[in-house]
């Protein structure tokens, strides 16, 4: 293999999102895509359309044991994402997931392990991080523009269905999670999770869910999701010491904007001013310009399958690793504890399952 041959890939799951990756990954000149598998070897032979190119196949070992296969994608329910992912890397080839990583946090650890153990790429298909807005987010925070995060308020909420299977925390909050731990510097690892949800349809899971996450150094991240709202929003709001960024993502005119605006605490010693008027004199408030950051235009999924592409040509690790996808499991394991313990603070640790709840 070099640097210029294309690397086979295999798409397990032809279902809802695999055929978004089938795509990118035929229109990729990194990939060739060598196979499609899916229980349903009708659905597979769909999705490529009757292509000689590409093998339908209901037979993942068939899949596994080619040698011009290098890498397998995994486009299935997260509860069969162990198995699946652990089959593949046992047969040495590199994996991508979708998300969820896993349906809790030891199948996910134990991915994460088996991918080091056989020094292998194991990622997560976060794909808002490839996107134009999400990548830029990350460039203000880090080249420090917006200063020290101090807040992050996130909304996702729209009237979608009632997933059979999971919850709304495990069906729409894995996005805010997945973009909290892309743009945050050293990732997302909050001191505590406290969840709230209800279930109003009497469903038998939250359908309404809030997420409160406290960050180190006294920030708060606090993430809104809910299945019922009659008006769909996509919106971001990361406050920062110097500067506070807006994203609407339903707003394609201007879905990020840059406010110079926001709250400073003037130092002053306390006999410079009377005890009545203390708490009035530190406080200023900052009215700026406000500005619209030019974002490229392309597809965040054909970002993602370039990047999987080169961790594994250059033997990194991948932006979206299978590390990021196990702190994202083990907020949403976090936040199923807190809902059993009606809101309570648990604490959460992504390189440990045990959650103990915050005396």
């Amino acid at each position: 293999m070099t640097a210029q041959t294309p690397l086979g890939v295999a798409v397990v799951g032809a279902g809802y999102w695999g055929p978004n990756l089938i795509r990118n990954f035929r229109n990729a000149p990194d990939w060739r895509l060598v196979a499609v598998v899916d229980l349903d070897l009708v659905r597979a032979q769909e999705v490529i359309g009757g292509s000689a190119e590409v093998l339908a196949t209901s037979d993942l070992d068939e899949v596994l044991a080619r040698e011009d296969v290098d890498a397998v994608a995994i486009a299935t329910p997260a509860g069969t994402h162990r198995a699946l992912v652990e089959r593949a890397l046992r047969a040495g080839k590199h994996v991508l997931v979708e998300k969820p990583l896993a349906d809790d946090v030891g199948s996910g650890r134990s991915m994460v392990e088996s991918a080091r153990a056989n020094d292998l790429v194991l990622m997560a298909d976060h794909t808002y991080c490839y996107t134009p807005v999400v990548q830029k987010i990350r460039e203000l925070v880090e080249d420090g523009s917006l200063g020290d995060i101090l807040f992050i308020d996130s909304v996702r909420i729209n009237l979608g269905l009632v997933q059979p299977d999971v919850d709304v925390f495990w069906d729409l909050a894995p996005h805010d999670l997945s973009i909290l731990d892309f743009i945050l510097p050293g990732g997302l690892r909050p001191t505590g999770v406290a969840a709230h949800g209800a279930d109003p349809l009497r469903a038998g899971k939250a359908c309404v869910g809030y997420l409160t996450l406290p960050l180190e150094g006294g920030a708060m991240a606090h993430v809104h999701v809910n299945w019922l709202s009659p008006t769909k929003i996509r919106q971001m709001v990361i406050g920062g010491s110097r500067r506070t960024l807006v994203w609407d993502d339903l707003n394609p005119q201007q879905r990020l904007s840059v406010f110079d605006r926001g709250v400073d605490l003037v130092q002053q010693s306390v006999d410079q001013i009377e005890r009545a008027d203390r708490a009035a004199a530190t406080i200023s408030y900052r009215l700026g310009d406000t500005w619209a950051p030019a974002l490229p235009e392309y597809e965040a999924l054909s970002r993602m399958v370039g990047e999987f592409a080169g961790a594994i040509r250059e033997g990194r690790t991948p932006r979206t690793d299978g590390a990021s996808g196990l702190r994202v499991l083990s907020v949403l394991e976090a936040a199923q504890a807190s809902l059993r313990a009606r809101g309570a603070l648990v604490e959460v640790a992504a390189e440990t399952p045990t959650l103990e709840l915050i005396r």
